[in-house]
C-alpha cells in the first residue's frame, strides 16, 4: 500500500469528511422531531430500498457484511444519534468522535503490525493539540452519559474500518447496502423497546419535508457515498494515512453549525482549526517532501 495519498483521492477523502461534517447540524434538526432509533432505523432502510435489489451481494462471508452492518450501523449511528438527543452539543460530538482516528491507528497495530513514522506520530500529536484546546472551551451542554456514548460510537466507527479494510477490494456500495441489512432490525427493535411505539408513531405521522430530508441525506450522502467511498480509500491505504482525515470532520461541522445554526468561531477555535490542519498537513504532505528531499540533485 502507498503511504501517500495522490491528488484526487486527496480530494475524495475531503468531499467525504465535508458530508460528515456538516451533516451534524443535519442530525440535529432531525432528531427535533423524530426519535433517535427511529432515525437511526429509517437511515439505513433507505440504504437497502431499494438498492439491494439492483446490486449482487459482495463475495464476501456474511459475518463480515454482518460485523459491519452491526459496528456502523448499531454502533455508531445508533449511539451518536442518541447521544446528540440532548446529552452533546453537535459542534462538540463531531469533535469527540473524532478519537476513531486513533482507536482505528492503534487497532491496525495492533491486528496488523502497522507502525507509525515519527512524523505521522508528531502530525498527531499537533492535531490531538487542536483537538484538546476545543475540549477545554467546551460550553457546559455535555453530559458523562453523552461523551459515553460518543466514545463507544467512535470506538465501533474503528472498529468498523478494520472490517471493511479485511474486506479487501469489492464494490464498496454494494457492500455498504448488504451490510445495512443487518443495521436494520436491531435498530428497529430497539426503537420499538426503547422508545415505544406511541413514540415512533407519532415522529413519522409529524414527520416533515426536513425530516424526510435529512434521512435522505443520511442514506445517500453518508452511507452510499461516504462509507462507499471510505473504505474503498482504506482498502488501498494504510490506515495512518486515510483516517487522520477525518480530523477536519469537526472543522466543518463547525462552520455549517456558524452557518445555519449560528454559532460562533471565537480565537480559540480558529486556532483549534490551525493544529488540526496543520497535523493533517504533516501526515499528507512529509512522505512527498521527505522523497524530494532524498532525490533532489545537489546544485552545481
Amino acid at each position: 500500500m502507498s503511504p501517500t495519498l495522490s491528488l484526487r483521492h486527496f480530494l475524495l477523502a475531503l468531499a467525504v469528511v465535508a458530508v460528515w461534517g456538516t451533516n451534524f447540524v443535519v442530525i440535529k434538526l432531525a432528531l427535533g422531531q423524530m426519535p433517535p432509533l427511529l432515525f437511526a432505523t429509517l437511515r439505513f432502510a433507505v440504504v437497502v430500498l431499494p438498492t439491494v435489489f439492483f446490486l449482487p451481494r459482495p463475495a464476501l462471508p456474511w459475518r463480515n457484511l454482518a460485523a459491519y452492518g452491526l459496528l456502523i450501523g448499531v454502533g455508531q449511528f445508533g449511539l451518536l444519534f442518541v447521544a446528540m438527543n440532548g446529552h452533546i452539543s453537535p459542534g462538540l460530538a463531531s469533535l469527540v468522535i473524532q478519537v476513531q482516528v486513533f482507536f482505528t491507528i492503534g487497532l491496525a497495530m495492533r491486528l496488523a503490525g502497522e507502525r507509525l513514522q515519527r512524523m505521522q506520530w508528531l502530525a498527531l500529536v499537533l492535531a490531538s493539540a487542536g483537538i484538546g484546546i476545543i475540549v477545554l472551551h467546551t460550553d457546559g451542554s455535555t453530559t458523562l452519559l453523552g461523551l459515553g456514548l460518543i466514545l463507544l460510537a467512535a470506538l465501533s466507527w474503528a472498529s468498523g474500518n478494520i472490517v471493511a479494510r479485511a474486506a479487501g477490494r469489492v464494490n464498496m456500495v454494494a457492500y455498504v447496502v448488504w451490510s445495512s441489512l443487518f443495521a436494520v432490525p436491531p435498530l428497529a427493535v430497539l426503537s420499538l423497546w426503547l422508545e415505544g411505539w406511541d413514540a415512533v408513531a407519532l415522529g413519522l405521522r409529524n414527520a416533515d419535508g426536513v425530516v424526510w430530508a435529512a434521512v435522505a441525506w443520511q442514506a445517500w450522502g453518508n452511507s452510499l457515498f461516504g462509507y462507499a467511498a471510505w473504505g474503498w480509500l482504506l482498502a488501498r491505504y494504510p490506515a495512518a494515512t486515510i483516517t487522520p482525515m477525518a480530523l477536519l470532520v469537526p472543522l466543518f461541522g463547525m462552520g455549517g453549525a456558524a452557518l445555519w445554526l449560528g454559532e460562533g468561531l471565537p480565537a480559540w477555535k480558529l486556532s483549534a482549526a490551525a493544529l488540526v490542519m496543520g497535523g493533517l498537513a504533516l501526515n499528507l504532505l512529509w512522505p512527498k517532501w521527505r522523497h524530494w528531499l532524498r532525490h533532489r540533485t545537489p546544485a552545481t
